[in-house]
């Protein structure tokens, strides 16, 4: 299905490489609203003709809905060539007494199951083997803890020991910690073994807040990094900055609505569309090796494809640099 040619790649120092944009399926987990399935194929299949290599998932998406989906629609024979990740933390038990009803946590799915946050080493084990039965797999290329944010003691101890594990015999290629702040995943890699952390919204043309001690720390350490929420869940996510449109997954301070539109000025001044600075920021810092998006549909892939190959200007960077609006993660 996937034709040979690929976008570029940057390399963990596992040696496994990632193609620099990768498809984020939360929505195949009907996030927000129902996704089908044919949908959820098409942008895979759209996504490898593309030339991305890399699809990210969880069990939380959807309670385990999105793993299925994209498992599903991965042809068997591009499974050894494409990155494949999930996440821990958050293991799925069945859950009879609420099937009736709709999961509460932001997805279109029964709650069948519920989620119980485990980060034993017992919790890792059964999750990372719930995983591969879900995505039809005999190994995840990648597996994060997700979002330990009020587990550090047992993420950090028993759940990054159980990754290891896993990754001494096989069944996981890397591991790391996903997450919306950047601080304890600085102390993850700052105090465990880990190959690659993915920070969501803490690498955006609207929050560098990553720059401050994340990424040197992840370049020194020779760990990577894969940006993801590069539209802070919204507001970047369209050339005309909608003040309705959400930030951080909630409502847009005015300041934030403020900034956002001036920034959206410069790169209009230098003929880029705002979404496109937002896709490729991340990726002007030697430490990250892919940017993850949302992506729902076929045309959600290739517009988004569209984003990345956009030509910028290196003036673009330079003048969001010198106006205090964005700081340049290329510049040290």
């Amino acid at each position: 299905m996937s034709t040979a040619a690929t976008l570029p790649r940057r390399a963990l120092r596992t040696g496994l490489t990632l193609t620099e944009l990768g498809l984020g399926a939360a929505q195949f987990g009907n996030l927000f609203r129902e996704t089908s399935d044919d949908e959820a194929t098409a942008a895979v299949r759209t996504a490898l003709t593309e030339g991305l290599r890399y699809f990210d998932t969880a069990p939380h998406y959807g309670l385990g809905l999105s793993e299925r989906r994209l498992g599903a629609a991965i042809p068997a024979g591009d499974r050894d060539a494409i990155v494949l990740s999930s996440k821990v933390g958050r293991l799925l038990v069945d859950s009879p007494e609420t099937a009736d009803r709709l999961d509460d946590d932001g997805f279109v799915v029964p709650a069948a199951t519920r989620r119980v946050w485990d980060f034993s080493r017992n919790g890792v084990l059964r999750s990372v083997e719930q995983s591969l039965t879900r995505l039809g797999t005999d190994r995840l290329d990648i597996a994060y803890l997700h979002d330990p944010d009020d587990h550090w003691d047992a993420a950090s101890t028993t759940g990054v020991g159980a990754l290891v594990e896993l990754r001494d015999q096989g069944v996981v290629g890397a591991i790391g910690a996903g997450m919306n702040q950047s601080a304890m995943l600085a102390e993850f890699i700052r105090r465990t073994d880990v190959d690659v952390v993915m920070v969501a919204g803490r690498l955006t043309l609207l929050d560098a807040s990553a720059l401050e001690e994340l990424l040197p720390l992840a370049l020194e350490r020779g760990v990577g990094v894969v940006a993801a929420a590069v539209y802070n869940s919204g507001l970047l996510s369209s050339t005309t900055v909608d003040p309705a449109a959400s930030f951080d997954y909630g409502t847009a301070p005015d300041a934030v609505v403020a900034r956002a539109r001036r920034i959206a000025t410069v790169c209009e001044r230098h003929g880029v569309q705002l979404p496109d600075a937002a896709v490729q920021y991340a990726l002007r810092h030697p430490a990250v090796v892919s940017v993850v998006t949302g992506m729902r549909t076929a045309a959600h892939v290739r517009s988004t494809v569209q984003r990345y190959l956009a030509p910028i200007p290196e003036d673009l960077w330079a003048e969001l640099a010198s106006t205090g609006l964005v700081p340049d993660p290329a510049a040290g």
